[in-house]
């Protein structure tokens, strides 16, 4: 049998850490070589890393959301054969932090060392053995007497037995648990309901809850939220909202989707901004841009592509459609049904989530009444149309119903003034509500 030390590889992206999002080995585990071992994110995505070898598990480096620089030790394995490691090969591999620090974050004299699941060198004092807790079969009868928990001594619960409770009316302070460590189990609020303890003193709805749930924000959303931080930090943000008579519009997109043939997809509203702005964008070089605030740089861009906002399980990413000016209408919902599709299945790859001049982003049905959508640093500009509602407009000395959309917008202040930010919104509400002017030359 040999060591054989497994390294965080290089994924190829010029990456020097990767934030560790989840485990799927334990010790004592026995893997297949070409087993995914454990999943990384790097600056947008996540990637599964896969084991080199056969063995059995014997260590692991590094806690959810901790950071592991490339070339540090992940796992240690017993393998068949001579292995490529010994003890002072781990002692020097590059320390993984713990957390939601880097190993930058700390100076050196503080800095955490390896977090591991099992000793890497023999010591004196025994493991301890994980604590034991008793399975209780038993019940509450019917009759129980329910008693609240005292004060400052918090139910531990799971967040679905937490949610069911919240539907039922159920304060969890009354609900005994058999779980370990007192925890709620399903079966304990299963009991507590067939027992009659929900008949408490007064209306259940209406007692005081003082659960408090710490969540660890890790993987995509620390991404999410380290990126908002920076553009707002970064970017001085205009908002300019304008009013939009879609009728016209949605008659055109009903009908063009009534005549659609079986291998075209339904058509949004978002295919029709998308060809609003390759229309625009060539008179308004400023808004279809980057800008390099550290280096002083606006780099304007010829081709447009539109990111995407898209609401995915792991939070929000966004999805590029690149050089949409080269898509009739049909083209544009067929790609950007595909990279949403591959955003939402943890498919898409990098080059599919960065490179972006300018941002949709739409809630649908959702969307409000108006909306102050961040920048995507480092673009210029985003668009959010919100919701439509029909409501009587005044058309001269006639009054009709007309179908109406605010569009909300954010600009760069240090980029674009609010004048040339208002006439580039007026130029797309002209396109809007004139929709043949989208496929005039």
């Amino acid at each position: 049998m040999g060591r054989y030390l497994f390294r965080l590889p290089d994924v190829g992206e010029g990456i020097a850490e990767a934030e560790i999002v989840a485990w799927h080995v334990s010790v004592g585990d026995v893997v297949a070589e070409d087993q995914n071992l454990v999943d990384v994110m790097t600056d947008k995505a996540t990637v599964e890393v896969m084991s080199p070898v056969s063995g059995k598990v014997t260590a692991t480096h590094g806690e959810v959301g901790g950071m592991a620089p490339v070339g540090s030790v992940l796992i240690e394995l017993d393998i068949e054969g001579a292995g490529n490691a010994d003890e002072k090969t781990v002692a020097a591999a590059p320390a993984i932090g713990t957390g939601l620090a880097t190993v930058g974050d700390v100076e050196p004299s503080s800095a955490r060392t390896l977090t591991t699941t099992a000793p890497a060198s023999a010591a004196k004092s025994e493991t301890p053995k994980p604590v034991e807790f008793a399975k209780t079969t038993e019940r509450p009868k019917a009759a129980a007497v329910w008693t609240m928990r005292a004060a400052g001594q918090e139910p531990l619960a799971s967040p679905a037995t937490r949610r069911r409770a919240h539907e039922l009316g159920i304060p969890l302070q009354y609900v005994p648990g058999t779980g370990p460590g007192g925890r709620i189990t399903a079966e304990d609020l299963d009991a507590f309901i067939a027992s009659g303890g929900i008949a408490l003193a007064g209306d259940a709805r209406y007692v005081a809850r003082e659960g408090i749930a710490d969540v660890k924000i890790i993987g995509l959303r620390r991404k999410i939220a380290e990126k908002m931080q920076e553009a707002k930090r970064r970017i001085p943000h205009i908002n300019y909202v304008e009013e939009c008579d879609v009728t016209e519009l949605e008659a055109l997109r009903a009908d063009v989707n009534s005549h659609r043939s079986p291998d075209q997809p339904k058509l949004t509203l978002l295919p029709f901004f998308m060809r609003a702005l390759v229309r625009a964008l060539p008179d308004f070089p400023q808004v279809n841009a980057r800008y390099d605030d550290d280096a002083g740089l606006l780099h304007t861009y010829e081709g447009v592509h539109i990111g995407v906002a898209t609401q995915t399980p792991g939070g929000l990413m966004v999805p590029v459609i690149r050089n949409a000016e080269q898509y009739d209408l049909w083209g544009l919902a067929a790609e950007l049904a595909r990279v949403a599709a591959a955003a939402r299945d943890g498919s898409a790859t990098r080059d599919e989530l960065s490179g972006s001049t300018i941002t949709l982003t739409s809630l649908g049905t959702l969307g409000g009444i108006v909306s102050t959508p961040v920048i995507n640093h480092p673009e210029v500009a985003i668009l959010a149309p919100n919701k439509i509602v029909e409501r009587p407009v005044l058309n001269g000395p006639f009054v009709s119903v007309r179908k109406m959309m605010n569009l909300s917008s954010s600009f760069d202040h240090r980029i674009i003034d609010g004048y040339d930010a208002a006439q580039f919104v007026q130029r797309m509400k002209r396109l809007i509500e004139h929709p043949a002017l989208i496929f005039m030359d």
